[in-house]
């Protein structure tokens, strides 16, 4: 059956400078098909609430949790919310360009793909940035390529679609930034039909408000290994 609506979900984490931006740029941007927009503000205290809630009157469905939980519990919320048949991830900082999304639901929209990640790394428009963030996603994809028997080359890309269907074939665990291995270690698993397409990336430096550490990759290195042998 063809894709009848999408839902957009934004996690929003502190991002008051951007996050109205950012909107306005999914709201505005053509589409074949309906969209919605679920933003999930995950406890932010600089006001990015408060500029979610004045954009409920131009139809975005607002979550809001009471403490910090997380990307990945941020978007159980909003897949929990969502009533389109496919779903996209967008993060609320402008690193990602919702300009792409006709790209990204392209294998979808006609048909090919249960899901679609974007790739930073297939010829698009990049801002040139930091090289052990660059070298520790290449590792990591590497990782994922050799335990799932898969090519990605960018998993840990923000822009990931998936039919709902098959988002909600199996349940997601980790609140971080755990969500991203997560994910990709299921849906492969699934041997579910994954393609990628090239994006524009305009990453941000940690002084401009990039939030991941390496932290977070002692996490995607748990998360891989661990949903290699457990659902």
């Amino acid at each position: 059956m063809k894709p009848r609506k999408l839902s957009v979900i934004i996690p929003v984490y502190n991002e008051a400078a951007t996050v109205t931006a950012l909107i306005g740029r999914v709201q505005t941007v053509r589409l074949s098909i309906p969209r919605e927009i679920v933003a999930v503000d995950d406890a932010s205290s600089d006001g990015s609430g408060d500029l979610l809630e004045k954009m409920k009157d131009d139809g975005v469905v607002v979550v809001r949790h009471e403490r910090n939980r997380g990307k990945g519990a941020a978007v159980r919320s909003g897949i929990a919310k969502a009533t389109g048949d496919l779903i996209l991830i967008q993060d609320a900082d402008l690193e990602y360009d919702p300009a792409d999304f006709p790209i990204l639901l392209a294998p979808l929209l006609d048909g090919r793909a249960d899901a679609v990640y974007g790739s930073r790394f297939l010829g698009g428009p990049h801002r040139v940035l930091l090289f052990w963030h660059y070298a520790a996603n290449k590792f990591f994809t590497l990782l994922t390529n050799a335990l799932y028997n898969v090519n990605l080359t960018d998993m840990g890309v923000c822009y990931k679609v998936f039919t709902s269907e098959l988002l909600r074939s199996f349940e997601l665990k980790e609140d971080r930034f755990g969500f991203e291995p997560e994910v990709t270690a299921k849906i492969c698993k699934r041997k579910a039909r994954l393609y990628e397409v090239p994006i524009s990336y305009s990453g941000r430096t940690y002084a401009e408000g990039k939030k991941i550490t390496w932290k977070d990759g002692l996490s995607y290195l748990r998360c891989l290994l661990r949903y290699r042998i457990a659902d």
